[in-house]
Parts: C-alpha cells; sequence; structure tokens
C-alpha cells in the first residue's frame, strides 16, 4: 500500500476526511507520516487518536528560511518513504526539493486561478467571490510548486454562491465538495492515473 504524509497547521478537519475516507476503504493508502507547522495544532490530536506512526510538530522559527525549513520537513517524509505529500490546511511556505516535483499536492477552496496566490486562504477566499459577485465557486485540487496556488490543476468541483451566502456559509458548501474531490485526486495518483504535460493534467479512467 502506498503511503501519504498530511501537513497540517490547524483544525486538522482535511486530515479527519481523509483518514475516514481510508477506514471506510474508499481511499486506499496509508497516512504514514503527518506534519504540522504548530505545536498546538487540533489535527495533531485527529493524528493520534487515529494512531498514525509518525507525527512531527515543525515549527518555521527553529530555521533561518524557507529552504532550510523544507529541507528538514522533506527529510522527513525521505525517512516514511513517502509516495505523495498531501497538503491539508498547511500555512507555511514550502520549497518543494527536486525529488518531490509533482509528488505534492494541495486544495484550495476557489476555483483556480480566481481568487487564489499569496494572502488568499480561508475566509479571505470566499468573500473575495461573494464581493466580486461571481455565481459560482468551488475547489481546486494542484500540484505545488515554488508559488502560492500555482502548480498544474489536477481536478476542481463547483458549487453555487447563492444570493444570501456569507463566508461561512460558501465556506462550508466549498467544503463538502473537497471532501470528494481530495481523496478523488489521491487516489487517481497512487493509482498512477494521472497524467501531465505542462500545465495540462489528464486522470485516466480505471482498467475494467
Amino acid at each position: 500500500m502506498k503511503k501519504i504524509a498530511v501537513f497540517i497547521s490547524g483544525g486538522g478537519r482535511t486530515l479527519k476526511n481523509i483518514l475516514e475516507k481510508i477506514s471506510q476503504g474508499y481511499l486506499l493508502a496509508e497516512v504514514a507520516l503527518v506534519v504540522s507547522s504548530s505545536s498546538t495544532a487540533k489535527g495533531i490530536q485527529i493524528a493520534e487518536e487515529a494512531g498514525v506512526s509518525r507525527i512531527e510538530k515543525v515549527l518555521r522559527g527553529a530555521y533561518g528560511s524557507d529552504e532550510a525549513y523544507s529541507e528538514a520537513i522533506f527529510a522527513f517524509c525521505r525517512e516514511a518513504s513517502v509516495d505523495l505529500v498531501v497538503l491539508g490546511g498547511w500555512l507555511k511556505k514550502l520549497v518543494v526539493p527536486a525529488d518531490y516535483i509533482l509528488k505534492v499536492i494541495n486544495i484550495h477552496p476557489s476555483l483556480i486561478p480566481s481568487f487564489c496566490g499569496h494572502g488568499f486562504y480561508g475566509h479571505y477566499v470566499h468573500e473575495a467571490a461573494i464581493n466580486y459577485g461571481v455565481k459560482i465557486s468551488g475547489c481546486s485540487v494542484h500540484y505545488v510548486d515554488n508559488e502560492y496556488d500555482h502548480g498544474p490543476v489536477i481536478l476542481q468541483k463547483s458549487v453555487p454562491v447563492l444570493a444570501d451566502d456569507d463566508a461561512d456559509m460558501l465556506a462550508a458548501r466549498v467544503f463538502q465538495q473537497e471532501c470528494v474531490a481530495y481523496p478523488e485526486a489521491i487516489q487517481a495518483i497512487l493509482e498512477d492515473r494521472v497524467e501531465v504535460h505542462g500545465r495540462i493534467v489528464k486522470i485516466l479512467e480505471r482498467k475494467k
């Protein structure tokens, strides 16, 4: 079974969703490593209760640069023989090393390239979508490169933006789709059904 690492910074609800999908047999993977950028993240407890074998708390302030911080984190991934790194509410800048290019993914709560990039996270994304007046929003699973929300898009799912929405209401609707989209993308990658041609990503059907 292939191994994934989940990087967290807060409540760990994406981690919880992934662990639930694994326990349900929908997602065929092992969470072999959880890395937290905070020593007090609630997601740490979720990982502990699930019996994740390795949990590392790696604080940015202990390192002099993004490069040094990232290298320390990816060293743990190599030690755990991780096949794929999944960002789950991770809020720190990562510098992806050469051996993990196209092996790190993120989910963003908008339809990239709208409402993304530096400073667009959490409720800021949904406020921006509502204030702009868009009628459709959603989530995007994408590969991580060394720019914010810039890597090739793997898949997207959309939701309507309703006239009486506030940021929390829209966020809840988008997160429902995140819970579907992320495991779907992870499973496709782990089954080697994802082809990347520059910015164009194709997901192949399962062989019957």
